[in-house]
């Protein structure tokens, strides 16, 4: 393991990045997809204006920024639904990733890195049964694509079961690439196969530990109740909560963006934070942009 890569300060990563494209860019993402984006120079300038938002926040944070790709629709599954075959997918992802160095690099950030990102092979809400040898399979061609483009650390988010992220980590470990595992939880608590936190986190230590964990598309107020003061939570380092206190099944049917309440989101995401002070990397998912990422750093919205 290489947990060195994040240590020694706090991360400021992106905010809901496909939700703040649809909704408040008016850019249309067949399949909740941004990764073709970054092959189009429309779409290349919008998601530079995007990110510089974020690079901003971190400045006036005095802490690094974590540039993560975007890349969360990017596996071979939801990359046919698109019409990306493997060749076109890997050139994809690829560019995905120099596109996001270009930002690190070109940020006034003192610390900047690049993280690739894999989402689950199915739907983000919901458990698909999988098997972790069939999965570390499966995503082994994305997080090769990251590894073989120098990124300095692989985030599988929205794991909604234990076994997908487990061979996530098994395909970075293959490709010699640290990984952080982020698993979505319902309003509860819990996975969406069920799982507590604490045994979700617990089983990938078991089996395959990875180098960091956290939690992203769930409100603070959701986060909460899986808290039990136990040592695993020292393990937990991201966070990227959503703007709105709904569940996954009441946002899947909004046809309508839900910013939530941001004085909620910060006091929560504040409260959460005092009972698992190792949380470092802090961002946001759906229904957040640079506005939500900035008032949970506590720095002038609108920089």
């Amino acid at each position: 393991m290489n947990a060195k890569v994040l240590a020694g300060t706090r991360w400021v990563t992106d905010g809901g990045l496909e939700t703040d494209l649809i909704f408040n860019r008016g850019l249309d993402l067949p399949e909740f997809a941004s990764f073709p984006l970054v092959q189009d120079a429309d779409g290349t300038a919008v998601l530079r204006s995007y990110y510089a938002e974020y690079a901003a926040v971190a400045a006036a944070a005095g802490a690094g920024l974590l540039v993560e790709t975007p890349t969360w629709r990017a596996n071979p599954d939801w990359g046919r639904v698109l019409g990306y075959d493997a060749d076109r997918l890997d050139s994809a992802i690829r560019a995905a990733t120099a596109f996001a160095r270009s930002v690190a690099e070109g940020s006034e950030v003192e610390h900047a890195r690049v993280s690739g990102v894999v989402g689950p092979r199915g739907d983000g809400y919901v458990a698909g049964g999988v098997d972790a040898d069939q999965a570390a399979d499966y995503h082994s061609g994305q997080v090769s694509s990251f590894a073989s483009e120098g990124v300095d650390l692989v985030h599988a988010m929205t794991m909604t079961e234990p076994a997908e992220a487990i061979g996530v980590v098994r395909a970075a470990r293959a490709a010699g690439v640290p990984v952080a595992i982020s698993f979505t939880v319902e309003t509860d608590g819990r996975l969406p196969d069920g799982s507590t936190l604490r045994d979700a986190i617990q089983a990938v230590e078991t089996a395959a530990p990875a180098d960091w964990y956290g939690v992203n598309c769930a409100h603070p107020t959701h986060v909460a109740p899986a808290l039990d003061g136990g040592g695993w939570q020292d393990r937990l380092v991201f966070f990227r909560p959503n703007a709105s206190t709904m569940s996954h099944a009441e946002l899947d049917e909004m046809e309508v963006l839900d910013s939530g309440d941001r004085g909620l989101l910060t006091t929560s995401a504040a409260a959460l934070r005092e009972k698992a002070p190792t949380l470092a990397v802090l961002g946001g998912c759906c229904g957040t942009d640079s506005s939500h990422v900035a008032a949970l750093w506590g720095v002038p919205v609108g920089i």
